[in-house]
């Protein structure tokens, strides 16, 4: 695989929000992807199908109550890890101290530490440590999006239709459909992430090598061939015969499909030294040469390496709440207040233990983000699109795969991020320009 043209600390820091992985056994169903490609999409089965568009449908239609029916369709969006950056904070707290101090500071008192020292002030290498950096980047969002309920008055189930986030970014989906409490949110987004990084401690400790992520872009013609061929060769190159699996391998061997980002670029994750060897099995297979991109990440996550953090999850998953006045009660609220996409299945979920399975094994399964918004914007004629959180890389990562940036006159909708308190106008404006379009319009 050749290395990118441009500097690969630019494409890596541009990359890294949207790294996750896939699970054992995942090349079967990527094999299953690689023989549907020509439909466009990864059946999931007839019946999951059938009740993930009515339980869609059943929220869609409360939703847009308010609005007879004539508003586009509006998805909230959340960013993954890699986003972090130092100061992200600041810009809100210097523009709503009222609002945004008093939730700062219940973000510190959930986590038992100052994080927001950690994110105002870094350094750096302190706020990109995993068990830093995932609390970090989900409480920003949620900050934001707090900020735009209470100031502005933004009513997410009035306004919104549908949530989703990529890999770290779905507990603040969740968040935001209704389906967990913030401070039960950030409990388990801490304790993933020391699982994460404990998982890799122990991997560099009793196998030894180089772990990590890499970014490949290809064409979209190249995608499904790409994929095929990453499938040969997780499934067939073992010591055992040729009908050993993935999950025959050590997982120390094994490099499998992190995330499947757009119609043209994937992530994979694993031991580096794995990837390499793929890197040439690709060339074999394809005689076609991607970019491959060194992601800045010194863990292979959501690979098989990963597994004891869907133990993590599960475990938790398995308690009550932890917020004053809902002891007692599940951790997972059943129904949200709007549908929230699984990044493993990519449609809603469907029930509360869907939710409870689904999230812990997000952590081992290929994160289907392409899947996810073909499914919105093809499948539920999702035409406004609202990205929350720190970094740029998501908003123009759905812009793109929808044609849209801004607002889109022609489409009536349009594609927003709010990073920064200067963006929330355009983002306003742009919902009201496009609020009254016509039911024919939208579809």
């Amino acid at each position: 695989l050749r290395s990118s043209s441009c500097p690969s600390s630019q494409l890596a820091g541009a990359l890294s929000p949207w790294v996750m992985t896939a699970a054992p056994g995942a090349h079967q169903a990527i094999r299953r992807g690689a023989a549907a490609w020509a439909d466009g999409l990864i059946c999931l089965g007839r019946t999951r199908a059938v009740t993930s568009n009515l339980a869609f449908g059943s929220s869609r239609r409360h939703a847009s109550s308010s609005s007879q029916g004539k508003r586009p369709r509006t998805a909230l969006f959340f960013p993954g890890q890699g986003v972090q950056k130092v100061g992200m904070i600041t810009p809100w707290l210097e523009a709503f101290p009222r609002t945004a101090k008093p939730i700062i500071e219940e973000i510190d008192h959930y986590m038992g530490f100052k994080l927001s020292d950690i994110i105002a002030d870094g350094p750096s290498k302190l706020l990109t440590r995993t068990p830093n950096a995932q609390p970090a980047i989900m409480a920003t969002s949620i900050l934001i999006l707090r900020i735009l309920e209470r100031e502005f008055s933004f009513d997410v189930a009035q306004r919104v239709d549908v949530t989703l986030g990529h890999s770290l970014g779905e507990f603040a989906a969740l968040v935001a459909g209704g389906y967990l409490e913030f401070e039960d949110s950030l409990y388990l987004v801490r304790k993933r992430a020391e699982a994460m990084a404990e998982a890799t401690r122990r991997a560099v400790e009793e196998y030894g090598g180089e772990y990590g992520m890499v970014a490949i872009v290809t064409e979209p013609e190249y995608l499904g061939p790409l994929i095929a061929a990453i499938h040969d060769f997780v499934g067939h190159s073992s010591a055992g015969s040729k009908g050993d699996s993935s999950e025959d391998v050590p997982p120390i061997e094994q490099v499998l499909i992190a995330n499947i980002n757009s119609k043209n670029q994937i992530v994979l994750s694993g031991n580096i030294e794995r990837i390499k060897t793929l890197s040439t099995h690709v060339r074999q297979f394809l005689g076609h040469d991607p970019r491959a991109v060194r992601l800045n990440s010194d863990s292979p996550f959501h690979s098989p390496l990963m597994k004891p953090a869907v133990g993590v999850m599960k475990s938790i998953l398995s308690k009550k709440s932890r917020v004053k006045g809902r002891e007692g009660e599940d951790i997972v609220a059943f129904p949200g207040r709007l549908p929230c996409v699984s990044n493993v299945s990519a449609r809603p979920f469907e029930s509360r233990e869907d939710v409870k399975d689904l999230l812990a094994r997000q952590c081992l399964e290929t994160v289907r983000w392409w899947d996810s918004i073909k499914y919105l914007d093809q499948e539920e004629k999702v035409r406004r699109w609202i990205g929350i959180g720190p970094g740029k890389v998501g908003r123009n990562l759905v812009g793109k795969e929808v044609g849209m940036r801004g607002k889109d006159s022609v489409k009536g909708g349009g594609v927003w991020g709010i990073t920064d308190p200067s963006e929330i106008e355009e983002m306003l404006r742009g919902l009201e320009d496009t609020e009254r379009v016509s039911e024919e319009e939208i579809d």
